[in-house]
């Protein structure tokens, strides 16, 4: 099966990871052959296709993320934690055979592009500020300061008049501002 882009892969991999999770043997296998072939190719392009340790790294790699399985986080996503692992290991072999390579951040797009965590939890929590806020408030800051609408399209959309949009906005900034400033926002929320 080709895959076309970075999400289907990480769609397909967090996929087989959560039903492995659920117990199901056939999507464990499946997640470790797919896992393997991407890990192996990831070894090869840091360590050159003659050393004969990618495949140690390979099987290392395996097991932590085995023996780790139970730390993952579902609602995140799963090739970013994958490959982190892979790339503590690839640091510890380095280390361990005091060789030094340098890598070029070109070959660091695929990291790039596969973690969005900073983005998904940036999200959560502006989700998590604006669900302290009643709807109207909430929907209101949405639309124009989040999906950059404007006062009009956003009154329109919500049913509400410019002024009542418009008033909504302040006060529901107004309220997590007093929510801050009372420490009911900490960073950990």
């Amino acid at each position: 099966m080709i895959w076309s882009s970075v999400s289907e892969v990480e769609s397909r991999l967090k996929d087989l990871m959560l039903l492995s999770l659920g117990g199901d043997g056939m999507a464990y296998r499946e997640l470790l052959l797919k896992l393997s072939g991407r890990l192996r190719a990831y070894y090869r392009k840091r360590l050159g296709k003659g050393c004969s340790d990618a495949e140690d790294l390979v099987q290392e790699t395996l097991i932590a993320i085995h023996a780790r399985r139970a730390t993952f986080d579902r609602t995140q996503l799963f090739t970013p934690w994958a490959y982190a692992m892979a790339r503590y290991k690839l640091v510890d072999y380095l280390r361990r055979s005091r060789v030094r390579a340098a890598v070029s951040m070109d070959d660091c797009e695929e990291f790039c592009a596969m973690d969005e965590t900073e983005q998904a939890a940036a999200s959560r929590d502006v989700d998590s500020l604006l669900s302290r806020l009643p709807n109207a408030m909430s929907e209101a800051i949405r639309l124009t300061r989040i999906e950059g609408r404007s006062i009009a399209d956003a009154a329109q959309r919500t049913g509400k008049s410019a002024a009542a949009t418009k008033v909504s906005i302040h006060r529901g900034l107004l309220r997590l501002a007093r929510l801050q400033a009372a420490g009911a926002l900490d960073a950990d929320d």
